[in-house]
């Protein structure tokens, strides 16, 4: 009766599905549901980890924005009373309205499109404080700069804010040939884990993204001059930081200690239209 329906991947949602058996089990190994979590798949696609993830956890919301694949999944799942399917546009949902009850965590799971993985992680952020921990499937070269260290040139804005926020942990690799069409790109498994206290909290988390972003949209200048569009009258005497260094080479800990020195400083001008 699955066969009943066919699907071609669509190239405008980004769509490459995971069709290897030995990668699709290693992934929900690694993820472990339990029956109590509060599972949240985004882009289940044809449903390949869906059906491992609902065997151990019968409790799953799906976000789907391809409303051609909506009939097959509930086809397929039909079994399961507690899997829900939400026909949306995971960039524009909010995900905080899944989390039930004080203190519901969600455990959040997904092969992201790789053409809108990066502004996605980005919005998953913004919920952080509702979120158990994550798991994606993305091309290689973004779960390397979720990851990267200073110093190295994978490292950017995206690794600040996403080590801001989160434990990164890289797990494994997935080649081309496991997906359906082939990606022309590897890809990887990565977890997300937000932490429950800050290591290094921000007093303005917006100023703090904002001095990251500018830092590295001229990541080849110096610091000090990267940040002189925001703050013309800067004393690079008396911030805690070299601002003589490139914006690659400092961690998390000391953008925090700069935006926590600008905080104090007159209110920067609004970015240029």
């Amino acid at each position: 009766m699955d066969n009943f329906f066919q699907h071609k991947a669509r190239k405008r949602f980004g769509q490459n599905f995971l069709v290897d058996e030995n990668i699709i089990e290693r992934i929900v190994r690694a993820i472990g549901p339990k029956e109590t979590d509060k599972l949240v798949e985004i882009g289940p696609g044809q449903g390949a980890i869906t059906a491992l993830l609902l065997d151990k956890c019968p409790s799953l919301t799906a976000v789907e924005l391809d409303r051609d694949l909506i009939p097959m999944l509930e086809f397929k799942f039909r079994e399961y009373p507690d899997f829900t399917i939400i026909e949306k546009d995971a960039l524009k949902f909010d995900f905080g309205s899944l989390a039930e009850g004080d203190g519901e965590q969600l455990r959040i799971v997904g092969n992201l499109p790789y053409n809108i993985s990066t502004p996605l992680l980005f919005h998953l952020l913004s919920f952080r404080g509702k979120i158990q921990d994550m798991h994606f499937m993305l091309q290689k070269e973004v779960v390397d700069r979720l990851s990267a260290v200073p110093g190295v040139k994978a490292f950017g804005r995206l690794s600040v804010m996403a080590q801001y926020h989160c434990r990164v942990q890289g797990l494994f690799p997935v080649p081309p040939q496991s997906f359906r069409p082939a990606p022309k790109v590897d890809s990887a498994i990565v977890r997300l884990v937000p932490h429950q206290t800050l290591p290094h909290p921000a007093e303005n988390e917006a100023l703090l993204e904002r001095i990251v972003s500018v830092a590295f949209q001229q990541r080849r200048k110096t610091l000090r001059n990267a940040l002189k569009p925001l703050f013309p009258e800067l004393d690079p005497e008396q911030l805690p930081v070299d601002t003589s260094r490139r914006p690659e080479t400092l961690g998390v800990k000391e953008y925090v200690e700069l935006a926590n020195y600008c905080n104090q400083l007159p209110a920067p001008e609004a970015p240029k239209q």
